[in-house]
């Protein structure tokens, strides 16, 4: 019944995000709507869907790269959203984006093991405002493809902390919640992530600076 009614609300796959281009922090969809989500009302779903679709592709698709597959594991996360919704507790200031993004850090995980995806940049800046000159765009074209390869070179437990931190904002206890280990684990991740992105950039920075 659900799958029928999910599916019939349509995903639109964003352009793919830079990091001039992270998405704001949505407003969340208030009690009502969830409570509508659970008797499976289309519009209540639909405003959901709306509501989080770009925190969900830019999750995949900074975590998987971009590609079809994108719209179809984004599909996958709000279907075990809606299936989770009964055991979602509501409570003052809850925010719903941080518990579809702990759904959402399953399904990734499980499409790895599944099969090996190439990644997308971490970041593809356009500096918003500046003369898009030959010569800077040939420097931004380096500085992110450095930038992507030395994020593809971080372990996988080291990207997934990071994009979360600093692309979507989550906090050490969030993140900890999410992935089901110490706060301590994860400033450990984070810290040596931002070491080694740092390390691998630094002659990057040097030229381009």
């Amino acid at each position: 019944m659900f799958h029928t009614t999910m599916t019939s609300v349509a995903l639109s796959a964003p352009e793919p995000f830079t990091c001039a281009e992270v998405p704001k922090q949505a407003g969340e969809v208030d009690a009502a709507t969830i409570a509508a989500c659970r008797r499976g009302e289309p519009l209540a779903l639909r405003r959901f869907v709306v509501c989080y679709q770009n925190t969900v592709f830019a999750f995949v698709s900074r975590m998987l790269g971009a590609g079809p597959h994108v719209e179809d594991i984004a599909q996958e996360v709000f279907l075990r959203a809606y299936r989770a919704l009964p055991r979602f507790e509501w409570r003052h200031n809850a925010r719903v984006s941080t518990w579809l993004l702990r759904i959402a850090v399953r399904v990734v995980q499980d499409s790895r093991k599944r099969q090996r995806m190439n990644t997308i940049p971490l970041a593809d800046s356009k500096p918003r405002g500046h003369v898009q000159t030959p010569e800077v765009e040939r420097r931004r074209r380096a500085i992110a493809a450095a930038f992507e390869k030395a994020a593809a070179a971080l372990p996988q437990e080291q990207r997934l902390v990071f994009v979360l931190a600093e692309f979507h904002g989550q906090s050490m206890q969030q993140m900890s919640d999410m992935l089901g280990v110490p706060t301590n684990t994860v400033k450990t991740r984070l810290f040596r992530a931002r070491t080694r992105l740092r390390e691998l950039l630094a002659r990057t920075w040097e030229e381009y600076r």
